[in-house]
C-alpha cells in the first residue's frame, strides 16, 4: 500500500475511475470510524491512485452524515500525499455558469455542527489554514481541465454550508455580497483535514447550477443538479488522468510539512494518552520522541 500517493475522492455524480488497472478493494477500519465505502487502488497512467466516492458508491451519506476524520485518515494509512477532490456546487457569479469548472483557491465556513480538526485529547495543534488549498496542487488541477477544453477558472471563494437543504434567496445574496463565487456542502472539514494530515489537497469543483440569487434561472433542484452532474462526468474523468500525470515526480509542497511548527502541546510521545495515540500517531509520529 505504501506506494499510493494520489488520492481522488469523488463527488456527487463520480463514483467511479474507468481504466484504473491492477485494482483491488481496500476496507480500512480507522479510529474514527467507518470510510464513506471501501478504497479502491488501481494503476492510472503509471501512477497508483486510491479513489473514494465521497457520498458512498450508492450515494446514501449526506453532507451532514460525512465522516471525513475516517475518509482522510483512510488515504493517510494508504501513503496518499496528494488528494484531488472532485466536488459538486452552485454559482455565485454570473460568469460562472451552470456546467463550467472552479479550481478555488479560499474557504469560507459557515456549517454549525461539524467537528472541524483531528487534534484533541492531549495533543494541540494550531494549524494554518491561510491558503487551505495547497496552491502548486490547484495549478495543476487548473491545468489539467485547461487541457480538456472544459470552461475552467482559476481561484475564487468557496462558501460550504452545512446543508443538506440547499440557500434561501437572503443566505444566497448575503454570500454574493461577501465575494463568495461558489457554493457546496462538502469542503469542509474535508480539507482543513487534509491539512492536518499534511496532504496536499485542491478541489475540482463543478457547477450546476446558479444556487438561489439568479432571477432569470430557477432555483437550484436536485433534478437540475444531476443533468450537469452527469454532463460533467467525462470530463472530470479525463482532468484527473491529466493531474496524475502531471504528479509523477512526487512533489514537495508546504502542506507535506504543516505540522512542523503547528503543535503546541508537549512533543514527548508518553505524555500522550495510548488512546489520543492510536489515532494520532499516523499524523505526528515523526515530530514525537
Amino acid at each position: 500500500m505504501s506506494d499510493v500517493k494520489i488520492g481522488v475522492i469523488g463527488g456527487s455524480g463520480l463514483y467511479k475511475i474507468e481504466g484504473l488497472e491492477d485494482v483491488e478493494e481496500i476496507k480500512l477500519n480507522t479510529p474514527f470510524g467507518d470510510p464513506s465505502d471501501n478504497f479502491i487502488v488501481g494503476t492510472l497512467e503509471g501512477q497508483r491512485v486510491a479513489f473514494l466516492p465521497r457520498h458512498g458508491r450508492h450515494h446514501a451519506i449526506s453532507p451532514t452524515e460525512l465522516n471525513s476524520h475516517a475518509n482522510i485518515w483512510g488515504m493517510k494509512k494508504l501513503g496518499v500525499k496528494y488528494i484531488i477532490a472532485v466536488n459538486a456546487c452552485g454559482s455565485l457569479r454570473e460568469d460562472i455558469a451552470p456546467r463550467h469548472i472552479v479550481v478555488p483557491d479560499q474557504l469560507v465556513d459557515r456549517t454549525r455542527s461539524r467537528d472541524l480538526t483531528f487534534y484533541e485529547g492531549g495533543v494541540v495543534v494550531h494549524m494554518g489554514v491561510a491558503d487551505p488549498y495547497e496552491p502548486a496542487l490547484a495549478e495543476m488541477v487548473y491545468q489539467g481541465v485547461q487541457e480538456t477544453g472544459a470552461p475552467v477558472h482559476l481561484g475564487g471563494d468557496f462558501v460550504i454550508i452545512e446543508g443538506p437543504r440547499f440557500s434561501t434567496k437572503a443566505e444566497s445574496r448575503i454570500f454574493r455580497s461577501w465575494g463568495c463565487s461558489i457554493i457546496g456542502m462538502t469542503s469542509i472539514p474535508e480539507a482543513f483535514l487534509a491539512r492536518e494530515a499534511e496532504i496536499a489537497y485542491a478541489t475540482m469543483a463543478h457547477v450546476t447550477d446558479y444556487d438561489v440569487w439568479h432571477e432569470e434561472e430557477g432555483p437550484v433542484s436536485v433534478e437540475a443538479v444531476i443533468a450537469n452532474l452527469n454532463a460533467n462526468v467525462d470530463i472530470a474523468k479525463q482532468a484527473i488522468r491529466n493531474i496524475v500525470v502531471k504528479l509523477a515526480g512526487e512533489p514537495d509542497w508546504p502542506s507535506h510539512h504543516a505540522l512542523a511548527n503547528a503543535i503546541i502541546s508537549s512533543r514527548i510521545r508518553q505524555d500522550v494518552p495510548a488512546d489520543t495515540w492510536e489515532k494520532l500517531g499516523l499524523f505526528i509520529g515523526e515530530y514525537y520522541s
